[in-house]
Order: C-alpha cells, then structure tokens, then sequence
C-alpha cells in the first residue's frame, strides 16, 4: 500500500515545490516564518500529501460540502445522521443572536433547508462549549422563531403552526464536553423531547452531538475499522492519516472525489497559507474562550462552596446562640430557685 498521498492524487505538490513557492513572495515567506515549527511543519505535512488536510477547517468543509454545486454530499452526510433520506434546498442566511465571542468559537456554522421544509443546523467546535444542552436549546428556540416569522409573513392568513417543520442542531465535537466523556463507547447523541404519560405531541425540535475525539478513540480500539457509512464520513472528517485515508477510499471509492477538491485547493499556496492562518488565530481564541471559561466555572464552585460554608457556620452560630440562651434561661431558673429558698429560710430563722 501506498504510504504518501501523492502516489494516490499526482495534483499533490512536492516539498520543494511548495517552499520555492513560498520562497518567491515576501508575504508568503513572512507569514510562514512566523508560525512555529510544529505549525509549519503541520503545514508542510498537508501540501506534500505526508498527511491529509483537516476537513473540518471552515474553509475546506465549505468548499468541499458547498450545497450550491455539491448538494448531494452535504444531504448524503446529513441523511446518514438523521437516519433518513433528505435533500439540501438551499442554504439560510444564519442570522441568529449569537454573541461575538461565540461566534469566533464555531469551526463551522451553517443553516440549511431542506426540500420538505425542515432545518438543519450544523456546527462545528474544536473545543466544546460548557453548558452544551442550555446553549443549543437557546439557538434552536431562535431558529425556530425565525422560521415562524418567514413563515407567518409568507401565508399570511393561511399560516397554520401545523406549517412549522422541525428543527435539527446537530453539532460536532472535535474536543466533547466532560459530560460527553462519561460514556466513552458512545460518540452520538440525540435528544427529542418526550411525554412521562405516553401522550404524543409534536415538538418540532430535535438534537444531534456527534463527539469526533471518542469516535477516533473507538475506531483505533477496533483496529481502525470502518462500520458503516457514518463511520466513513467521520472518518474523512477527523482522519487524516494517508493508511485511514487509503483504507476509507478502498471501502467507499466515492469519497475520492472529495479529496481531489481538497488536494486541488491545497495547489494555492496562498489561499491555503490563509485558511491555515486563520484556523491558527480560531484556535488561540479556543484556547483563551476556554480557560476563561473554566477559570469562571472554578469561581463560581468556589463562591458556591463559599456560600455552602458560611450557611453551615451562620447555621452553628444559631445553634450556639440558641443553646447559650437555653442554659441563660435555666441559670437564672434556677438562681431564682435559689433566691426563693434564701428568702425561704430567712424567714424562718427570723420567726424563732
């Protein structure tokens, strides 16, 4: 078997190729220069087919799962992770509430329709986000208002909320959240809302995590086995060793295609250069969102436990204070006892 993907897909350029290339521009060879050797060397690695490309790049999967030229691929992907057959209609303008800093956190983040009018939203994270169920229940509720306002404003008087389609968020995690991690054989997840009664409603909002890191450690557990067609695309997702890729190609010839768009793209140093640049820069903002984010959560345990404490010490102080008003109570009891006894005995002593 080949070991380098060059000898798969001649399009590949060579080491040397790619270094005389950047050795020729002055902005290309002072960006390459001020990456740091791991990261030119990861550079390197994608250009020369020593590796395959990270999928998962924004600027990759856009281009490689575009539903304007390549509908049928994102609609194959997304009908294997809902179980159903389903065909892209068009991509939405994705103009959800998000706040800024979450925005730069997202791989990838892209809304589309489908032909029978359900939406799908589809988010990629490098590192997951803490409180992943509260957040992805906020951005399904305001898709599902947007889509009830287009709708509404569309049928007018003949709006029904029987018109209203359902709502996938379907997320994937290069780096899952703890709660994910608890249960380490299993690297999908969906979540539906649910009667305790049985009673059937339809609540048209629907959540799918996919998390890629136990998906890698599974499949390297059972000997890099592909099991199906999910496991092929998150293979060609998350995989970018040449002997997963030759073995993925060698049972699913179909996904060649994808990497000849892939390796074709990678022929512009340039564009390339900046898509690498760019994921760099996502990946430190990653870094930094996350350890703010874990240094809060550390603080809010510690004010909480803080808290805890002084309700458990205020708690104390009142069992003292009533205990100290409960032996007051009994001392001055029994000094009146006493008082009355004195006085007892004075009198009698008095009548003699």
């Amino acid at each position: 078997m080949a070991n380098n993907l060059r000898d798969c897909f001649p399009m590949i350029q060579s080491r040397e190729e790619v270094l005389k290339r950047i050795d020729g521009e002055k902005s290309l060879r002072e960006t390459y220069h001020s990456w740091k050797e791991e990261e030119r060397k990861e550079f390197l690695d994608m250009c020369t087919g020593a590796r395959g490309v990270k999928m998962l790049y924004d600027g990759f999967f856009k281009e490689v799962m575009n539903p304007e030229y390549a509908s049928k691929r994102l609609g194959d992907f997304l009908s294997v992770v809902l179980g159903a057959t389903v065909r892209v209609k068009k991509v939405l303008p994705n103009d959800t509430t998000r706040l800024t800093d979450e925005s730069s956190l997202l791989v990838l983040d892209i809304v589309v329709e489908f032909e029978d009018g359900r939406i799908a939203n589809v988010e990629v994270q490098k590192v997951g986000y803490l409180f992943p169920g509260e957040r992805s229940a906020c951005y399904s509720a305001d898709l599902l208002l947007h889509q009830y306002k287009r709708l509404r404003d569309e049928r007018k008087r003949k709006f029904s909320y029987r018109d209203i389609r359902t709502v996938y968020t379907i997320v994937l995690f290069e780096h899952s959240p703890e709660e994910f991690q608890t249960y380490p054989g299993v690297y999908r997840h969906c979540f539906e809302q649910i009667s305790d009664t049985g009673v059937k409603l339809k609540i048209p909002q629907k959540f799918i995590y996919i998390a890629l890191d136990i998906f890698k450690k599974k499949q390297h557990n059972e000997g890099d086995r592909i099991h199906n067609r999910l496991e092929a695309w998150l293979t060609f997702f998350c995989r970018d060793e040449p002997e997963m890729i030759f073995r993925l190609l060698e049972e699913y010839p179909e996904f060649r295609a994808l990497y000849e768009d892939v390796f074709e793209l990678c022929r512009n140093v340039e564009g390339l250069m900046e898509i690498f640049s760019k994921e760099l820069l996502e990946m430190d903002r990653n870094t930094v969102k996350l350890m703010i984010d874990l240094m809060q959560e550390k603080l809010d345990k510690q004010e909480e436990t803080i808290e805890k404490q002084a309700q458990v010490i205020r708690a104390k102080d009142s069992e003292l204070e009533a205990a100290k008003q409960e032996k007051d109570a009994e001392l001055e009891a029994v000094k009146q006892e006493m008082s009355r006894r004195i006085a007892e005995l004075e009198r009698k002593l008095s009548e003699r």
